[in-house]
């Protein structure tokens, strides 16, 4: 019991470091995401034959392994020290979108399966991509909880991920309830896309 005791006194001591590395994690793997993201959907512009397990999907699917981690690494954080409710909302938030991410990465998988090449405004796509939107706001809220001088340079950088996640979102958004306008002028770039609409 005074080992455990010890090790958790420990760990807890060093909690503002702890999540200021979830969140430079989390970050890190929302930046991966996104330009994973752009390159899979500029392959569309070259047609190039698709498959789940391409190098764009790898790279998309690594900032998730990332992610997983800061949000495995939150866990335990919360587990072990929950008495701080507003401090560890962010660290929530990052949770569940690891969780939506997860979820819509094996739904995709299972899309790319059956069908072979999939369009941009996916079931599993939305999924994924509100998952990276949660990743974005819970690393952004715990950051906005840390020391300010600490954060001072990465901060831009997470409200950055944070816009174009959301931005990524009301794309395919837009994409999916305007299909018949906006389809016809963006066909060559998203002709997969726009086919699933």
């Amino acid at each position: 019991m005074r080992l455990s005791h010890l090790i958790s006194t420990s760990f807890l001591s060093k909690i503002k470091t702890i999540l200021f590395l979830i969140s430079i994690l989390a970050i890190c793997g929302t930046v991966t995401e996104l330009l994973g993201g752009i390159w899979d959907a500029s392959t569309h512009a070259l047609r190039a034959p698709e498959k789940f397990w391409t190098i764009q999907h790898v790279t998309i699917y690594a900032g998730v392994g990332m992610i997983v981690s800061s949000s495995v690494l939150g866990m335990i954080v919360l587990l072990l020290n929950s008495k701080n409710k507003i401090l560890f909302k962010g660290i929530k938030i990052l949770l569940l979108g690891s969780i939506l991410q997860l979820v819509g990465g094996y739904a995709d998988s299972i899309s790319h399966e059956i069908y072979g090449v999939d369009g941009l405004v996916t079931p599993s796509h939305l999924t994924i991509e509100t998952g990276l939107f949660l990743c974005a706001l819970g690393s952004f809220m715990t950051l906005c909880q840390l020391d300010k001088r600490k954060t001072r340079k990465v901060m831009p950088i997470a409200i950055m991920t944070v816009l174009l996640s959301a931005s990524w979102i009301g794309f395919n958004l837009i994409l999916l309830f305007t299909s018949v306008v906006l389809c016809i002028p963006v066909y060559d770039l998203f002709s997969s896309g726009c086919a699933v609409l």
